[in-house]
C-alpha cells in the first residue's frame, strides 16, 4: 500500500502554524490512522525499513508538535508509542535515518519528568540508557540528555541559580525544550519559598523579588498573596508553621544558611545582601 498519503500529511504538519491547535491535532490523527491501515503502528520484523522510518518519523513529530502545544499527556503517549520504535536495531530502519530524534524526545521525557518531581521514574529512564549506551560514552556529549542531567543535579544541589539561567532561551537545547522553563522555575520558587517560611520571620519586598527570581515587586505581591503570606510595610511576612510554636534562633540560622547557599551565585550577581 502506498504511503503517499502519509507523507503528504507529515508534509503538512511540518509546514502548519500552531495558532490552529485543532487541524494539527486533526492532521495527526489522520497520521496515525495511516500507520493503522498500513499496519505500521507497531513495528515487527516484516515492516519495510522505509515504512518504519516513516512511522516512527510521524510519532516523533506528533510528540513534539505536543510539546509545542503544551499537552504532556499526548506527549507521554507518543513517547510510549515510539519506546518499541527505539528498542528496535537502526539497521531496521531505513539507511542514514539513524535513531531518527530518539536523543531529542527522551530527553525532553527526562525534563518532563523533572518538572513532575518524578525522580524515581527520572532516573530509572536514565539508568536504562546507560546500560544500554554502556561502553559507548555517547550519552555524555549528548546535549539533549545532558541537559536535563545537569538541570537534576543543580536541583539536587539548591543551585537554582544555575537552572534559572539554564533555563533561558540561550540555554535550552531547543524550542521544545523552552517550553519547561517556566514549569521548572516554578519549582525552583516552591523550593524557595518553602526555605524561606522556615528561615525568617519577614523579608522586605526587594529582596523577595530576587531571591524568588521575580520580575516585578507586584508579582512578589502576587505571588506572596497566592502563599498566604501577608504583605505590609513593603515586607513579606511569614505564617509560623503549625505545631512548630515559635521558631528557635538555632532553626533560623540553619535554615537561613541553606537559602543563603542556594541563592549565592544570583544574589552576587545582583549585587543584593538578603
Amino acid at each position: 500500500m502506498s504511503t503517499s498519503a502519509l507523507t503528504n500529511i507529515l508534509s503538512q504538519l511540518h509546514h502548519n502554524s500552531l495558532s490552529n491547535p485543532q487541524e494539527i491535532s486533526s492532521l495527526l490523527t489522520k497520521a496515525k490512522r495511516q500507520l493503522l491501515t498500513l499496519n505500521a503502528l507497531l513495528p515487527s520484523p516484516n515492516t519495510p525499513p522505509h515504512l518504519l522510518s516513516l512511522a516512527r518519523q510521524t510519532l516523533e513529530t506528533g510528540a513534539l508538535l505536543s510539546i509545542r502545544a503544551q499537552d504532556p499527556d499526548a506527549f507521554t503517549r507518543y513517547y510510549q508509542q515510539l519506546l518499541p520504535f527505539y528498542e528496535s536495531p537502526d539497521s531496521n530502519f531505513e539507511q542514514g535515518t539513524g535513531n531518527g530524534q530518539r536523543s531529542k524526545v527522551t530527553g525532553l521525557y527526562l525534563l518532563l519528568l523533572l518538572t513532575k518531581g518524578d525522580y524515581a521514574g527520572f532516573h530509572t529512564v536514565l539508568e536504562g540508557l546507560e546500560i544500554e549506551e554502556a561502553g559507548k560514552g555517547d550519552l555524555d556529549g549528548d546535549v539533549y540528555i545532558q541537559y536535563p542531567v545537569k538541570l537534576e543535579r543543580w536541583l539536587m544541589e539548591g543551585s537554582y541559580d544555575r537552572v534559572w539561567g539554564a533555563t533561558k532561551r540561550e540555554g535550552v537545547p531547543s524550542e521544545e525544550y523552552g517550553v519547561f522553563s517556566e514549569v521548572l522555575i516554578g519549582t525552583i520558587r516552591s523550593e524557595i519559598a518553602s526555605c524561606s517560611e522556615k528561615a525568617y520571620p519577614s523579608l522586605p519586598i526587594a529582596n523577595a523579588k530576587n531571591l524568588l527570581f521575580l520580575e516585578s515587586e507586584g508579582a512578589v505581591v502576587s505571588f506572596a498573596q497566592d502563599r498566604g503570606w501577608v504583605v505590609k510595610d513593603g515586607r513579606i511576612y511569614f505564617p509560623i508553621q503549625q505545631g512548630d510554636g515559635l521558631r528557635s534562633e538555632k532553626d533560623i540560622l540553619v535554615a537561613s544558611g541553606q537559602v543563603i547557599e542556594n541563592t549565592i551565585g544570583y544574589a552576587r550577581e545582583l549585587e543584593t545582601i538578603v
